[in-house]
């Protein structure tokens, strides 16, 4: 399966820029042959916005419908990260359209990162998995893929790729280098890291999004500057898998 993502500045609170970006690179990617692409941890509206929860969407608001008839008109699955509006809540979200434009998954992050995004969100409670083409897939945003047992827990109901929306600033450019491929090659999953590059306020983003394949390979990465990466996830080698799960001792 080939798979891409898109790392680009953050579109700062413009929703059109937002959604042009986004339907560019759709078009690059099912040009050569994607079947999904993912776009950073709350495109819609970026990152480091202020007053998030006023420019939070539902997923009936005009700029997920646009991007949903994106995703149909280019046949290619999209992920995208948004601030959900949930009544008189806010998410930090993403949502998976497939290639028919139809809602696949909402997923909403479980590890909120600082004391800004608690302030500012909800945190979910629930896994998401679902089928992109033949393989089972799930989505964690940006903080949730540290944390190896939510990897695990994806990776022991059958999941094989992981679509990670993120928002990676300065300093921790050891995520993108280690962290990602090691839970990749940890828990035999292909793990799809989509990030951020250049300035959004007070804040640096660090780029290096990247595809880790499932025995931890970089298959591509980039480095700080705008880049739609394409990449073929190979077929898992059962001879290369970790067999961690199975052999972990619990001690008393």
């Amino acid at each position: 399966m080939r798979l891409a993502l898109l790392q680009a500045p953050s579109p700062s609170g413009d929703p059109d820029l937002a959604c042009v970006q986004a339907e560019a690179a759709l078009a690059s990617a099912a040009a050569l042959g994607a079947a999904a692409l993912v776009l950073p941890e709350l495109w819609l509206p970026g990152y480091n916005q202020p007053d998030i929860p006023t420019r939070a969407l539902t997923l009936d608001d005009h700029p997920m419908q646009r991007l949903a008839a994106a995703a149909r008109n280019r046949a290619t699955a999209l992920v995208v990260g948004y601030a959900e509006r949930d009544g008189g809540r806010t998410f930090n979200s993403a949502a998976c359209f497939g290639p028919e434009g139809s809602l696949l998954v909402n997923y909403r992050k479980i590890q909120l990162y600082g004391p800004r995004e608690r302030a500012l969100f909800v945190p979910g409670d629930v896994y998401v998995t679902f089928r992109l083409g033949e393989a089972t897939a799930a989505i964690l945003i940006c903080y949730d893929v540290e944390f190896a047992p939510h990897v695990k827990a994806l990776a022991d109901r059958g999941v094989t790729v992981i679509l990670a929306p993120t928002a990676n600033m300065q300093p921790y450019t050891h995520v993108g280098h280690h962290t990602v491929p090691a839970m990749a090659a940890n828990h035999g999953v292909s793990i799809v890291y989509a990030n951020y590059c250049g300035q959004e306020g007070d804040l640096t983003y660090v780029g290096g999004s990247l595809i880790a394949g499932p025995h931890g390979e970089v298959l591509a990465q980039a480095g700080g500057h705008p880049a739609l990466l394409i990449a073929d996830i190979p077929p898992r080698d059962p001879a290369r898998l970790s067999t961690q799960s199975a052999d972990l001792r619990i001690l008393p």
